[in-house]
């Protein structure tokens, strides 16, 4: 059975506002009656004031009516905003009866207009019945609808006020068929206790009670849940193709009020297995406030976030510097369209062209570089040597030495986990930035800062894009290994790492993340079909390929010989590594570039394995230098 969608006209309903108006004027007679010998009293003793006062009374209850338009909101879709009219509008009608009744009594005949008894009665009768008609009205419809339409019975994790924002907006949707079952709560002394009629359920009975209440959707409507109870939830859901939704922060609701769009499927960001990092940012505004930035691959993963973090902290020009025009044309786009700061330029060139980088910096006189330029992609490097190393270390010397000449404050270096043992020749060549950044600092002019971490969700060239487009093509996944492991953290965690160590850094310094535990790449692609509510070799299969050239089956963030101490973040180390002669390692360098030139791989990567003892190749070709 359909539900009619059609409405009563507004003249119906204010003529049934008016009827239980005379019906709580009626009752209001036989309470102060007593019931008893109620037509005696109400036609002799009450006849004056029920021929003048009840008409006057329902005049002003007509005239209320049609000035505060009560009678115009759709009644299925009663609300606060509605029930908030009504009484305002019964409040004020009865203070204008009351007016009226002290003025005759005082001024005309002595009588009251209506008993004082009469009229207060009156007014919580026709305020109760106004209402709860409304009320009884709104949830017949949405039972009928109920009942016509499958029930989607949710569980919300968080019993605070961000959890009964969220079940409010469930309910105000009327479109939607959502039960709301009850709530999860981390603490142990709620389970069991009710609010707002909906019961508190523990984690460690949800199995049960997902079983008896066939629960379909689990939403997470908690600022800082149990991390473990958040994860075995998420895994449950998981494993049972049930959904799991999230609330963002309340910072991002829409005008202050959480919107029922706003709730999405969690993200993929969720399943790191631990609490995101947050880093303060105070020290970061004192550090950018008013100087002028280069972010070098500014079109990049990290070096676009990067640039929007920076534009929150005032500085006074942005200069992003990439060699993908399209990229970057998209990035100004973006940054004109959502950020308050417009005054950034693009400049299109590349930081393997010593000429073109000279130009930049006599230009823009840069305060502090951030230089995330690079190839990352390790297969890819792996077949191209000699690119790697002109981009990962030519350029990275091009940017450093102008660093200097042109007395740049702070060189940030974005590095990586694969420059630690590295077993290919992209690690190694980031090794190499990394050193020579170490070696250049000891000359005591700009202070030079590395940053490592691990790899990033959802960066251009990373596994996440993959798998999606995997799963958009009905699969398979491809795994290179199922042991293979690692380390992840969002784009913005590593841009937070980044800032926050140009504010920290002195000069020499590797920062290392803590980026928790690893995570196993076949049990990203399991969760990851999951999510997209498919089952693993039932919808999407997994197929395992191989290790590719210089992949690691592991990631590390220090080699055995580095050692680390605490900074004032605990997720944040500094690693101390052996420092190396600047002046040998330029030679090596220019002997290096000489050999890029001439594109001969085999003599490069001899050269690089001199530079860096460690770096012994994993499944390539160059294993045989090792």
């Amino acid at each position: 059975m359909m539900i009619p969608n059609w409405y009563l006209p507004k003249k119906i309903i204010l003529l049934i506002d008016l009827i239980l108006t005379l019906i709580s004027l009626f009752l209001a007679y036989l309470i102060r009656f007593d019931f008893i010998d109620f037509y005696d009293l109400f036609w002799i003793k009450e006849y004056d004031t029920v021929i003048t006062g009840v008409p006057i009374l329902i005049f002003v209850r007509y005239l209320s009516f049609i000035i505060s338009k009560t009678h115009r909101a759709i009644i299925r879709h009663f609300s606060n905003d509605d029930a908030l009219r009504i009484f305002n509008t019964i409040t004020v009608g009865t203070i204008l009866i009351g007016l009226l009744s002290l003025l005759k009594f005082k001024f005309y005949n002595g009588a009251v207009l209506l008993p004082k008894s009469v009229i207060i009665i009156e007014y919580l009768g026709t305020l109760f019945l106004l209402t709860s008609s409304r009320l009884y009205v709104k949830q017949s419809f949405m039972n009928k609808r109920k009942k016509n339409e499958e029930k989607i019975n949710i569980l919300i994790y968080g019993s605070g006020k961000m959890g009964l924002i969220t079940k409010s907006a469930l309910e105000r949707d009327q479109k939607s068929t959502y039960n709301i079952e009850g709530f999860i709560d981390d603490d142990p002394k709620k389970e069991g206790l009710l609010i707002e009629r909906k019961r508190i359920i523990h984690p460690n009975k949800l199995e049960d009670e997902f079983q008896k209440l066939k629960i379909n959707i689990v939403i997470i409507a908690i600022k800082e849940p149990s991390l473990d109870n958040k994860q075995r939830l998420i895994d449950y859901c998981l494993k049972n193709q049930i959904k799991v939704k999230s609330v963002p922060s309340v910072e991002e609701w829409l005008g202050g009020n959480l919107s029922i769009k706003q709730i999405q499927d969690i993200k993929i960001d969720d399943l790191l297995g631990r609490k995101p990092i947050k880093l303060p940012k105070n020290n970061l505004v004192n550090e950018i406030k008013n100087k002028t930035i280069l972010v070098t691959g500014a079109a990049g993963s990290i070096g676009s976030e990067i640039v929007r973090q920076l534009l929150e902290l005032e500085p006074q020009k942005v200069i992003l510097l990439d060699q993908a025009e399209s990229a970057l044309y998209d990035l100004s786009q973006d940054l004109i369209i959502n950020s308050k700061f417009s005054n950034f330029e693009i400049v299109i060139g590349d930081v393997t062209r010593k000429e073109r980088i000279k130009n930049i910096f006599k230009t823009y006189q840069p305060q502090i570089i951030f230089h995330a330029a690079a190839y990352k992609h390790v297969p890819l490097m792996e077949l191209n040597p000699s690119e790697s190393i002109r981009t990962n270390l030519i350029g990275t010397k091009n940017i450093a030495d102008f660093s200097i000449e042109y007395n740049v404050k702070k060189f940030i270096l974005i590095s990586t986990d694969k420059a630690v043992n590295p077993t290919n020749v992209m690690g190694a060549s980031k090794r190499a930035a990394e050193m020579y950044c170490q070696a250049l600092n000891q000359l005591n002019t700009t202070k030079f800062i590395t940053t490592r971490f691990g790899n990033v969700l959802g960066s251009n060239g990373s596994v996440i894009p993959l798998f999606k487009k995997q799963i958009n093509n009905g699969g398979p996944i491809t795994v290179t290994h199922p042991e293979v492991t690692r380390f992840f953290m969002t784009i913005r965690e590593a841009c937070q790492l980044v800032l926050e160590a140009s504010s920290m850094g002195n000069g020499g310094e590797i920062f290392v993340f803590d980026m928790g535990k690893s995570m196993k790449i076949i049990d990203l692609a399991h969760k990851m079909i999951q999510l997209a509510g498919l089952e693993v070799d039932k919808d999407i299969s997994i197929k395992i390929v191989g290790l590719r050239p210089g992949e690691k089956m592991y990631e590390e963030t220090l080699n055995n010989s580095e050692e680390t101490s605490k900074t004032h973040h605990p997720k944040i180390q500094i690693g101390k590594v052996a420092q190396v002669n600047l002046e040998e390692l330029n030679k090596i360098i220019e002997n290096l570039n000489s050999l890029i030139s001439l594109q001969k791989n085999d003599e490069i990567i001899m050269l690089m394995k001199q530079i860096i003892p460690e770096y012994k190749s994993n499944n390539s070709e160059f294993s045989k230098f090792d």
